[in-house]
């Protein structure tokens, strides 16, 4: 759902760019009660995976593949205000280096692809915790539907911003019945990546898991006919920070594995904001891209023929830049935060 130059006219893209700033700014904010020791790592991290995973289009219709977007699965793992960053991370770089969304648009990808998704999904999430049964599997279910929801979500903000700022005269009711209904299928596919992902890290290292802050019940013995909580079981110092560092290693060993190599299997079909606009005509007044002359281009290594080669090294760049990025990012809103903040166990 990468927007490119053209689509929009430059009054709503300006006006997208203010409410993209300006969630970034309170994001920023909103972030620095989230990240702690633990989160901070694993923020640069899940940008790095979403960025990998988004290189692996997946077919949903003839001739229309989906991808994933990101923010439930970010909002989950780390926050919705670390998630909303997070995704912003990962479009500009797509922007800048791959000439994958427009730069005159990047206020528009991060309004519909970070804040949105984001927002939606937590806002699902946290309801359906709040009537299931606390337990990991409630979570794991949770994000499944949160994922689920904010693709189409997605692309029903996609129309709302096209029908004020769109640049060609196109039914907006048949844009949205095109959007909606790809995107509702494209959902599927990233409700099962996000459940998957979140579900793997929960099995391992669930106190990495934001989304599942405060769902741990203590175990509880019965003595002299009083329930009382049985004792911790002690836990050795040096296996906390070994434990987080082997689910940081095998994170980023998974998401160079992915953009590396798997994504050259990906699906070669439009994505659904491709293919609708290709359909409806809405692509009729696309510009190229400011950074169409980028040596990473269409996620390809200029001068290196070989096409396997050529994308899975831009992939490995790609995974190498993002999280590099991405955890300066958040290690600099980490130091920032005062040492009278504690973190939050939900945010919005």
């Amino acid at each position: 759902m990468h927007v490119p130059d053209g689509f929009i006219d430059a009054p709503t893209s300006a006006v997208t760019g203010v409410i993209a700033a300006g969630a970034l700014a309170v994001s920023l904010r909103g972030a620095r009660r989230e990240l702690d020791e633990k989160t901070a790592p694993l923020a640069g991290l899940v940008a790095a995976f979403i960025f990998a995973v988004q290189m692996l289009n997946f077919p949903v219709a003839a001739g229309t593949s989906g991808h994933l977007l990101g923010g439930a699965l970010a909002a989950i793992l780390v926050g919705p205000y670390t998630g909303v960053l997070c995704v912003s991370v990962v479009l500009l770089m797509q922007g800048v280096l791959f000439a994958d969304g427009g730069l005159t648009a990047l206020g528009v990808n991060i309004t519909d692809m970070a804040l949105v998704t984001t927002v939606v999904s937590y806002a699902v999430f946290r309801g359906l915790l709040a009537v299931l049964p606390r337990g990991r599997r409630s979570v794991t279910v949770a994000s499944f539907v949160a994922a689920l929801v904010s693709v189409p979500a997605a692309a029903c903000a996609f129309t709302l911003i096209y029908a004020i700022g769109g640049t060609t005269d196109v039914s907006i009711g048949k844009v949205a019945t095109a959007m909606i209904g790809v995107h509702v299928l494209i959902g599927i596919g990233e409700a099962v990546i996000t459940a998957l992902t979140v579900g793997a890290v929960i099995a391992v290292r669930p106190d990495l898991v934001h989304g599942a802050r405060g769902l741990r019940q203590r175990l509880r013995l019965r003595v002299d006919g009083e329930l009382v909580d049985a004792p911790a079981a002690p836990v050795s110092p040096a296996a906390v920070p070994a434990s987080r560092r082997k689910v940081w290693v095998t994170g980023l060993v998974a998401s160079l594995v992915l953009a590396g190599f798997v994504s050259f299997y990906a699906s070669a079909s439009p994505d659904g904001l491709e293919k609708v606009a290709h359909d409806k005509g809405i692509d009729t007044r696309a510009k190229e891209h400011a950074s169409a002359g980028s040596p990473l281009a269409d996620y390809g290594v200029k001068d290196v023929s070989d096409a396997r080669l050529s994308g899975g090294l831009a992939g490995v760049i790609g995974v190498g830049v993002t999280v590099v990025a991405g955890s300066a990012v958040f290690w600099a809103v980490r130091r920032r935060r005062g040492t009278d903040v504690s973190p939050v166990s939900h945010g919005l």
